[in-house]
């Protein structure tokens, strides 16, 4: 009789394994970079700001945001070099700087798909400059 139960349980735990492996692999990667313009009044003429610290960059976090963007889905942080990386669920998304228009950062959101077992990148300028 228990040899009875034990199977039944394994049999009917398979569709749950199988429904977990089907979310997991209904998933892909998000990378990109975060390029901070200015972050005074005076720059290089290139654009790119020598020694931004990596304090810069948890200063200006990129999220992530639902397609509409009303809801944050997740809140990133760029390493020292300014890039970043996350898992997503398939779907539309949009990338900003958290905070954006609070903190008067010039920014353009960008809207970017994750695509199941696959790399999206995305990359995101921003400019905190005086002026």
């Amino acid at each position: 009789m228990s040899r009875r139960i034990v199977l039944f349980l394994v049999f009917a735990s398979v569709p749950c394994l199988c429904w977990a492996f089907q979310q997991s692999s209904a998933s892909g990667q998000l990378e990109g970079h975060l390029k901070i313009l200015s972050m005074k009044e005076v720059e290089a003429a290139d654009g790119n700001v020598p020694g931004i610290s990596p304090e810069t960059y948890a200063a200006y976090p990129p999220v992530v945001l639902s397609a509409d963007g009303k809801q944050t889905v997740s809140v990133l942080t760029a390493n020292a070099q300014g890039n970043f990386k996350l898992a997503l669920p398939a779907g539309s998304y949009v990338l900003d700087v958290q905070d954006r228009v609070r903190k008067h950062v010039r920014a353009r959101p960008v809207l970017f798909t994750i695509t199941a077992g696959q790399t999206t990148h995305a990359n995101l300028e921003m400019d905190a400059g005086i002026r």
